[in-house]
């Protein structure tokens, strides 16, 4: 899994997080950790391209919710050194964070996981980085 940002302008600064490899249980952790970093160094509008993501799994899954939970300012740390906790994503609690994370071109294995757990009705979606960029 590579992961790497680049910034662009629109009517806000928008940090774009590219990744690149498998979301699993073996890299999901390292896409939580870094989503952290940069929220802790104060970025507040994140789009995450997907567009090199050929599969995700439900680690993989749990990684984009954990996202979803730190840009709504939600705690997120491990009890014990664990896994991060996990609970549903609560429209009314977690809903003003859509304006702010949004997802760039998933590939179609991974639009149709999103899919069907029900993530893409709760990420807005789009498959234009300008598109993207300027809906922040």
């Amino acid at each position: 899994m590579q992961i790497s940002f680049s910034k662009h302008g629109g009517r806000v600064l928008v940090t774009v997080m590219e990744l690149a490899g498998d979301i699993d249980a073996s890299t999901y952790m390292d896409v939580i950790n870094r989503a952290q970093e940069i929220y802790d160094e104060g970025v507040r509008d994140l789009l995450i391209d997907l567009s090199k993501v050929p599969y995700v799994s439900s680690a993989g899954l749990m990684s984009l919710h954990m996202v979803v939970k730190i840009f709504s300012g939600q705690s997120v740390s491990a009890k014990g050194g664990g896994r991060p906790s996990f609970s549903a994503i609560n429209q009314e609690r977690d809903g003003s964070v859509r304006a702010h994370v949004k997802l760039l071109s998933p590939q179609p294995a991974v639009e149709q996981v999103l899919d069907v757990v029900g993530l893409k009705q709760f990420f807005e979606i789009h498959t234009d980085l300008d598109t993207a960029v300027k809906s922040f």
